[in-house]
């Protein structure tokens, strides 16, 4: 059997995991450091200098309240806070981000940018990598800002906030991936997949699948990787199948419908279960952040000087780091099994191991994927298994 990498290979490819898994064991220490810093020592200068840019700005943008359209915006800003100190709040938010980010961003430009290309993995241009960090800041910002105005807002107007954010917002997680073929635009133009041999084969091969979609669309990720990708994005009436450029340039017809017979696998297993317990879990986690609010307002730290000081924001972002954290290698264990289930359902469906297994070395050669990563590092949350592995899981062919 032809074997997956020449020696010469595999020692490039060990080289380039490297820092990728000494980074995976400091990152998370280095970020609850961060955080810790920002409570012990950052919280109260953040917090005033804030209050200093939110007089400021109130003050010389006082127009907005009478202004036609945007007057609109503030009464509702004004509303969902429940009194005024939302621009402090909004700023202390920022602030504190801006300091991750910027603390952070030599790690990214490295790992990001510096050492794929390195190892011939990206293509990025300078331009177009800084365009698309600051798209990923932007929506950041908005999401911390949603979670500003929502958490913080609600929960000093409402003494069940919890439960009366939680109910819907557990209702929205269980349709949330409807959303999901809009999310990847953002940074890659996406088309359909031009008629031809490939459509008509994918078309039929989801027809014996029994797997209804709106449309295949060719992604155009070559501007920033040269990596390999398929996936399926959102569920019913938005369900679309995703191919990247490079995937249809390196792979053959055969080897494509192998990757999608795959990602199809993932359509059929049985996502409710996890959707419900996920759903429970956001209700547990907004409850414990109901009782640690509580509980900082009632010793004052942090200077809070009321239930659901933006103050304790930071104490937020560390329960919930702690938390996907530590739930990390149970979820990689269930997603590990999910992606041997799939490969195996590929392999009924399409009745082509050969094929099957072409593709995965192609996929590992190009992604230059460690065949037999540290223990550790699968353990703590991998959520495919180990190509090495996958490869040694199928029949044996000619």
């Amino acid at each position: 059997m032809e074997p997956l990498f020449t020696p010469d290979q595999l020692a490039e490819i060990k080289a380039y995991h490297l820092p990728r898994y000494v980074w995976t064991g400091l990152a998370p220490l280095l970020y609850v450091g961060t955080l810790a810093l920002i409570l012990a020592v950052l919280v109260r200068p953040f917090y005033r200098q804030a209050e200093r840019c939110a007089h400021w700005l109130s003050e010389r943008l006082a127009f907005l309240r009478t202004a036609p359209v945007l007057r609109v915006l503030v009464k509702v800003m004004d509303r969902l806070w429940g009194e005024s100190g939302w621009g402090t709040a909004l700023l202390f938010a920022l602030f504190m981000q801006l300091f991750i980010t910027l603390l952070y961003t030599p790690a990214n430009i490295y790992f990001e940018y510096v050492l794929e290309h390195q190892y011939g993995m990206s293509t990025y241009t300078p331009l177009r990598y800084a365009v698309d960090k600051l798209k990923g800041i932007s929506l950041e910002v908005l999401a911390t800002a949603a979670l500003v105005v929502g958490l913080y807002g609600l929960a000093r107007r409402m003494k069940q906030w919890w439960l009366v954010l939680g109910v819907p917002a557990a209702l929205l997680l269980l349709v949330a991936s409807a959303l999901d073929p809009y999310r990847s635009r953002v940074f890659f133009d996406q088309k359909p997949l031009e008629q031809g041999v490939v459509r008509e084969q994918i078309t039929a091969l989801m027809a014996r699948a029994d797997v209804s979609f709106a449309d295949v669309l060719v992604e155009k990720t070559s501007v920033a990787t040269r990596r390999l990708q398929a996936y399926f994005a959102g569920q019913g009436p938005t369900r679309t199948i995703v191919l990247n450029d490079t995937l249809l340039r390196e792979l053959t017809p055969e080897e494509i419908l192998a990757a999608v017979a795959h990602e199809a696998g993932h359509v059929h297993e049985s996502k409710w279960p996890g959707r419900i317990a996920s759903s429970f879990a956001l209700l547990a986690l907004l409850f414990t952040i109901d009782r640690l609010l509580r509980h900082a307002a009632a010793r004052g730290w942090f200077g809070t000087t009321r239930f659901a000081d933006i103050r304790t924001l930071p104490l937020l972002w560390l329960l919930i780091f702690l938390v996907f954290t530590s739930s990390g290698p149970v979820s990689g264990v269930f997603s590990r099994e999910r992606e041997r289930e799939a490969d195996r359902y590929a392999l009924r469906l399409t009745q082509d191991p050969t094929s099957f297994r072409r593709m995965l070395m192609k996929a590992a050669r190009v992604n230059k994927m460690d065949p037999e990563p540290p223990r550790w590092v699968v353990l703590k949350g991998y959520s495919h298994p180990p190509i090495g592995e996958r490869l040694a899981a199928l029949p044996p062919t000619p």
